[in-house]
């Protein structure tokens, strides 16, 4: 997300139509790293926007409004899951703070001015009752723009450092024409849950692929040619590590020419005939390198931040930190896409 987007984003969606309230004392240091310091009312803030995300855009998917006190796949809460990633974002923006003057980073005037106006807009947006529970000052909503603004800027600086490069060989991706013939029941069992494939049945899906592939030899188009015979041909760009359609398919496609068929290919639930059509896919590989180089970028820039946690002291007061509690507090996003009128619903006790 790009600095100003994600300035507006902060300051125009958060909202707070809030029961209950914790015990915590603003100005309590939650993170200290260095001379820098994050505060309670700065770390609640912080942790009431990302709440917000969550409750407003990703609630069904983790179990609806009881989803803070559900089984995460680490073992924890997602209230304790999300709340660890929260306390590592905290101590990494103090750290990057502490050391602004290594890259020379510094606010600028727009970036002051747009916080600034962000800031205010956000305060207008919502009632004096509402920002009190999440600890929506104007000072803190500046002081929580203001550190992820400094964010975005020393990663970029301390990925430009890392000098990071990609080379074609890397990234290569080739490109496939397949299709699919599933493994599918045709059980007369009156049990319609029983999708139990016989060898019979996979053996006439077996047939079916490689009359499919000893035609395809022949064919010009393998796309047409797929059509002709009632079924579709798909694509896909691949390397020797991904593993879509199926990493069986892959495998075998990988050790092929340029305009080469595979064969039958079979895998647990399906078996494949695919055609090799290119062995560089230039817009494919263009996208892979970009991934690339951002994942060796963040590699590095998460050394760095690894380094700076062993050399620095960083202290966190965890009684504090534990006052931020999601499941007695609701907080939801405010829907602003059209009329600017809130759509914010909230529970708590």
């Amino acid at each position: 997300m790009k600095k100003r987007a994600l300035i507006l984003a902060l300051a125009g969606i958060m909202a707070a139509s809030l029961t209950g309230c914790g015990s915590l004392k603003d100005d309590a240091v939650v993170v200290k790293a260095g001379d820098e310091e994050i505060t309670a009312g700065v770390a609640n803030f912080y942790a009431r926007y990302a709440q917000a995300q969550y409750e407003t855009y990703f609630a069904s998917y983790f179990g609806g409004d009881d989803m803070w006190t559900k089984n995460a796949s680490d073992g924890k809460t997602y209230e304790e899951s999300i709340k660890e990633t929260l306390l590592d974002d905290l101590k990494n923006m103090a750290l990057l703070e502490e050391h602004m003057k290594d890259y020379d980073v510094k606010l600028t005037k727009a970036d002051k001015k747009a916080i600034n106006d962000a800031a205010e807009e956000f305060d207008k947006a919502n009632s004096q009752k509402k920002k009190d529970k999440i600890s929506g000052s104007e000072e803190n909503v500046k002081r929580v723009m203001t550190l992820m603004v400094i964010e975005q800027k020393m990663r970029s600086a301390i990925v430009a450092e890392a000098n990071v490069n990609v080379t074609d060989e890397e990234a290569v991706q080739k490109h496939m024409q397949y299709v699919e013939f599933d493994y599918t029941a045709s059980s007369d069992s009156s049990d319609s849950s029983d999708t139990t494939v016989s060898d019979d049945e996979k053996k006439q899906v077996k047939e079916k692929a490689a009359a499919f592939a000893e035609g395809a030899k022949t064919a010009e188009d393998f796309a047409a040619y797929a059509t002709e015979q009632g079924t579709e041909a798909k694509d896909a760009t691949f390397d020797s590590d991904s593993v879509s359609p199926s990493k069986e398919v892959v495998k075998a496609a990988d050790k092929l020419g340029e305009g080469e068929i595979t064969g039958v290919v079979e895998s647990d639930n399906a078996c494949y005939v695919a055609k090799v059509t290119s062995l560089n896919d230039e817009a494919a590989t263009e996208t892979k390198k970009q991934s690339l180089i951002t994942e060796k970028q963040d590699k590095y820039y998460k050394k760095v931040l690894k380094k700076w946690k062993k050399e620095e002291k960083i202290t966190v007061h965890k009684g504090t930190w534990n006052k931020i509690d999601f499941t007695k507090l609701s907080v939801k996003a405010k829907d602003t896409s059209t009329t600017g009128t809130s759509t914010d619903s909230t529970s708590g006790n």
